[in-house]
């Protein structure tokens, strides 16, 4: 089990610490409701250095990104910041990211934790182009200030403008007396503020500042399950929850990042996927009765045919219902359609919604 840098902070806060995607990580502190409004209505920060980080330069990296990624890099310059996917050859997803223009040929690739030596290899099986790939994972931490005071709460920690970083764009200066940090308006929440990119050897002064700066605006420290009921309030895919290699991103919703103005890995079969349209679609759904939807959970029609399954599912803390994702037949996937979620013995009813479940 790997540690971050973090590691024995988090457990000197008195943590609960878990195993995931190989590391040893904070799962709660004081509770997942109590964190969740936290970063709802005011700041909280999170340690997400298990996150992988690769470096691709030269004359040739962006041609790998654009064989490789389902958007157009071509579209990025620098100072922005672009959601992905990776697709595989089958017609599903090796995983998804969000890519970095540095500077001219120079992209920071940023995925997911568990994905880290898959999306290597892969990306180096594609690489016949000559571009430099470095993989900075484990050199590298991630910190995510997240929620609307999050602004106003560390401006005093750098000198950059932070109101103007506009959202998925960046800059690289000073933060928390560090130079040369990647601050990102990026985020997994829905609820606005930073992705902070540093070394190793940073990354405890930084979050120590943090704690600090935002101790007047009731800044707390959150861990991965409030992380997931705030993503999941917004919609966002969780990879290997929502999407996996079995899933196309035209069934999960992502045509918006698969953009057919180029060629890219399976781009024909997913074009004529998207033209024909997919067998079956994610779906999000709250529950109308009590109840929590969970992951593997069988959704099924109003006779108990199961018609899929439940990819991700939370009782919202924002909503105070049970909300899901999960994958049905296109003939079940319009707004209104009703469906139910086995939940032991019971079929609780469910309304087929509009992405998001929460609205600031």
């Amino acid at each position: 089990m790997k540690n971050t840098a973090l590691s024995s902070t988090h457990e000197t806060l008195g943590a609960k610490m878990v195993p995931f995607a190989g590391y040893n990580m904070p799962v709660q502190y004081e509770g997942v409701n109590i964190e969740h409004e936290t970063v709802r209505c005011a700041v909280g920060v999170f340690d997400v250095s298990h996150m992988g980080e690769f470096l691709i330069e030269g004359e040739h990296a962006l041609d790998l990104i654009q064989k490789v990624s389902s958007n157009d890099a071509s579209k990025l310059t620098i100072g922005k910041a672009q959601y992905s996917c990776l697709p595989n050859d089958d017609g599903g997803i090796v995983d998804d990211l969000i890519i970095y223009k540095i500077k001219e040929n120079t992209y920071l690739l940023v995925v997911n934790a568990s994905n880290i030596e898959k999306d290597w290899n892969w990306i180096q099986s594609k690489n016949d182009i000559g571009a430099n790939i470095r993989n900075l994972s484990e050199d590298y931490s991630l910190l995510a200030v997240q929620g609307p005071k999050a602004i106003e709460a560390m401006q005093s920690l750098s000198s950059h403008d932070l109101s103007a970083i506009k959202f998925y764009n960046f800059v690289v200066g000073d933060f928390a007396e560090i130079d040369h940090v990647i601050i990102s308006a990026t985020g997994y929440t829905g609820s606005g503020g930073f992705e902070i990119y540093c070394k190793n050897s940073e990354v405890k002064q930084i979050w120590d500042k943090v704690l600090e700066a935002g101790a007047d605006y009731g800044i707390k420290p959150i861990g991965l399950a409030a992380r997931d009921t705030l993503r999941l309030e917004m919609g966002y895919c969780l990879y290997g929850n929502d999407i996996n290699d079995n899933t196309s991103p035209i069934e999960a919703g992502l045509g918006w990042i698969t953009k057919f103005t180029k060629e890219f890995t399976n781009s024909e079969a997913l074009k004529q996927e998207k033209e024909r349209g997919p067998k079956r679609k994610l779906i999000a759904f709250e529950l109308e009765d009590r109840g929590i939807p969970r992951h593997d959970y069988a959704i099924v029609d109003g006779n108990g045919n199961k018609i899929g399954i439940v990819t991700s599912g939370t009782m919202s803390p924002s909503l105070g219902k049970g909300i899901g994702l999960g994958y049905v037949p296109v003939v079940f996937a319009d707004l209104g359609s009703k469906i139910h979620i086995q939940i032991r013995k019971k079929a609780i009813s469910a309304t087929v919604v509009k992405l998001p479940f929460y609205k600031s």
